[in-house]
């Protein structure tokens, strides 16, 4: 049975960014712009691969849960940020302190998972187009989907008891703008060396192992690409992958620095960057990113666009034969 951890500390104090003076407003204001935009550019591309026929393929479909993932990692961190940035700090309670902690790290790695069997799906799709819809078949992209949710609540639910083991003692202040998991661990009187081992073997298996596998599948894409005879052919692959390719470097380049390589002598303020990057800016950018470079995205949005205002067109038609 799980004891009790929290006799001592029941609250933590989240500083935030506490140097920002006379840019509190546009920065608070910015923040909700990328929130609103990532908000609605990832429910619209889940509701163009639910609607459009011509997205019911595998890449798609795990576009869509990416884009779930980060409407899940924005809501879990950004409210809470701009109540800080609005207030200049903000207090959060142990448990609800800890268990953002636990979502977050769950959606990170769904993140990692999906990004990784998007990876493996466009090098079947390339390298071996003739077996891919025998090898990418339903019941598989329904296991490497489910597994990608699956491994990262339950991986990080391994961490969630950890950190539950520890106790709080004081003081209570985490430099941060939400609940990660370095200074958090920072303000326990326990010994935390179980957690930090934990969680460095899980972030080895999960983020340099995938980004590794990730990265030699692109070697033999781009092999693939390249023995395509075809000038169009090889630029409609290329584009298709780019997409892809910059959503990973994006992800798991701040990833990788935060949470792998050392951080001894890196500035808080300098984590800080790269954790909003990490948890902000990025679920922003991946519909931009799809939405831009990808073709049948667009035709799908400009289908539903015609189709609503056909809709509109038709809606006003009606209530003005009424009123005749």
């Amino acid at each position: 049975m799980i004891k009790k951890n929290y006799t001592l500390v029941n609250e933590f104090l989240l500083l935030g960014f506490k140097d920002l003076h006379s840019f509190q407003i546009p920065f608070f204001l910015l923040l909700i712009a990328i929130y609103s935009i990532t908000i609605v550019g990832n429910i619209l591309i889940v509701a163009l691969v639910s609607m459009s026929h011509q997205l019911h393929s595998p890449m798609y479909l795990f576009l869509s849960h990416l884009s779930l993932c980060d409407i899940f990692i924005s809501t879990n961190v950004t409210p809470k940020t701009l109540q800080i940035i609005l207030l200049g700090k903000s207090v959060i309670s142990a448990r609800d302190c800890i268990i953002q902690l636990y979502l977050f790290g769950a959606a990170g790695t769904i993140e990692c998972c999906l990004l990784t069997v998007m990876s493996y799906d466009r090098y079947l799709a390339i390298c071996r187009p003739l077996h891919y819809t025998t090898i990418m078949n339903v019941r598989l992209l329904h296991t490497l989907i489910i597994w990608s949710w699956m491994a990262g609540f339950v991986i990080l639910l391994i961490t969630y008891i950890l950190v539950l083991e520890l106790e709080f003692c004081g003081p209570n202040i985490i430099d941060h703008f939400f609940c990660d998991l370095a200074p958090l661990i920072e303000l326990s009187c326990s010994d935390t060396s179980v957690v930090q081992i934990e969680v460095s073997i899980a972030a080895i298996v999960l983020s340099l192992f995938q980004f590794m596998f990730v990265i030699g599948t692109y070697i033999c894409i781009f092999k693939g690409i390249f023995q395509i005879t075809s000038t169009s052919g090889r630029q409609k692959v290329f584009s298709t992958c780019s997409s892809h390719l910059s959503v990973v470097c994006t992800y798991y380049g701040t990833m990788i620095t935060l949470y792998v390589a050392p951080s001894k002598g890196v500035s808080m303020n300098f984590n800080k960057v790269l954790s909003l990057l990490n948890t902000v800016v990025t679920p922003m950018f991946n519909p931009i990113i799809y939405s831009l470079r990808n073709k049948e995205i667009r035709e799908a949005m400009s289908k539903c666009i015609l189709v609503i205002m056909a809709l509109k067109v038709n809606y006003i038609e009606e209530q003005g034969k009424k009123h005749l």
